[in-house]
């Protein structure tokens, strides 16, 4: 390392991103910097300290034997800006400022955007920056300020509430429905998530209301087998909040909604006294418990 050159936590920032990783694009995805800003920053570095932290190959880029001992420091450096900047929020006592949310993707079609309404009406000084992903935010990181999830359970070092637990049925249009008969679904068809290419059924078919249905079509996300569903394609299971508001969507018959997952609203610890997010937590969190039942069906099974 150059004697006139000390690491600072950009350096470290740009570092940790590739060797999480492996690929420059990657990295500059992971912390929302252009790839070509990320590999020249990333060259700086390596000409600064005077010896490569990576080495280059098709696969991706690996650490080497510098980068193997930096890893460590890095780490437990980015801990204690994560843990200093909570700090330094969680002091705000004023209901103001942005909110950094997160929610999986199929929240926004739910009332659960009535509810972001309302309290953006309320607390006009406070806005909401809002991040749809499916993946799990780590807020020990403040990679969001508040974190909504749609799990069994939460086992993070983070305050949770479990709000409510959802029903979830099978969908599909009024047409579809007509061609349902009391059978236990056969002749009909599903559409899948991520099976394997060649089956033709799965657990979540067999347990459910029709065990002799077929799978006979897959998706990735949530927004295309809804819209998939509702333009005739086959049958999907969705959660009964979610299903229950689509306009061309209704359950099939012969069937009795089952339990789902629950929806959780979580922070960090360090958060709880921060104005504006016990303000937005304590709302969002009142008012989807008080419509329990648009979440939790009348008639869902309560065991098989």
């Amino acid at each position: 390392m150059h004697e006139n050159y000390s690491l600072n936590w950009d350096d470290l920032k740009y570092f940790l991103a590739v060797a999480r990783c492996g690929t420059i694009r990657g990295g500059a995805t992971l912390i929302r910097v252009n790839h070509t800003t990320l590999a020249r920053r990333l060259e700086v570095l390596e000409e600064r300290v005077g010896s490569r932290l990576f080495d280059r190959s098709k696969a991706g880029l690996v650490l080497t034997e510098l980068g193997e001992a930096l890893l460590p420091y890095a780490e437990r450096v980015e801990d204690e800006m994560a843990t200093a900047s909570r700090i330094i929020v969680g002091r705000d006592a004023k209901p103001q400022g942005t909110i950094h949310v997160t929610m999986p993707h199929g929240l926004a079609m739910t009332s659960i955007m009535d509810d972001l309404v309302l309290f953006a009406e309320k607390y006009p000084d406070i806005d909401l920056n809002l991040n749809f992903t499916n993946n799990v935010a780590d807020l020990t990181r403040r990679e969001a300020d508040v974190g909504f999830r749609i799990a069994d359970e939460v086992t993070q070092d983070v305050v949770g509430r479990k709000l409510v637990q959802m029903s979830q049925a099978a969908y599909c249009t009024r047409e579809y429905a007509e061609r349902i008969k009391d059978n236990s679904g056969e002749g009909l068809n599903f559409i899948g998530w991520h099976e394997a290419e060649g089956e033709t059924t799965a657990p979540w078919i067999l347990n459910g209301c029709y065990p002799k249905a077929k799978l006979k079509h897959r998706v990735s996300e949530l927004v295309p087998l809804i819209s998939l569903a509702a333009a005739g394609l086959g049958m999907a299971y969705l959660a009964c909040n979610l299903g229950d508001r689509h306009p061309t969507l209704i359950r099939a018959p012969f069937q009795k909604p089952m339990p789902y997952r629950s929806i959780w609203l979580l922070l960090h610890r360090d958060l709880r006294n921060t104005a504006r997010v016990r303000l937005f937590v304590d709302f969002v969190a009142e008012r989807i418990t008080a419509r329990r039942n648009e979440f939790w069906v009348a008639g869902t099974k309560t065991s098989n």
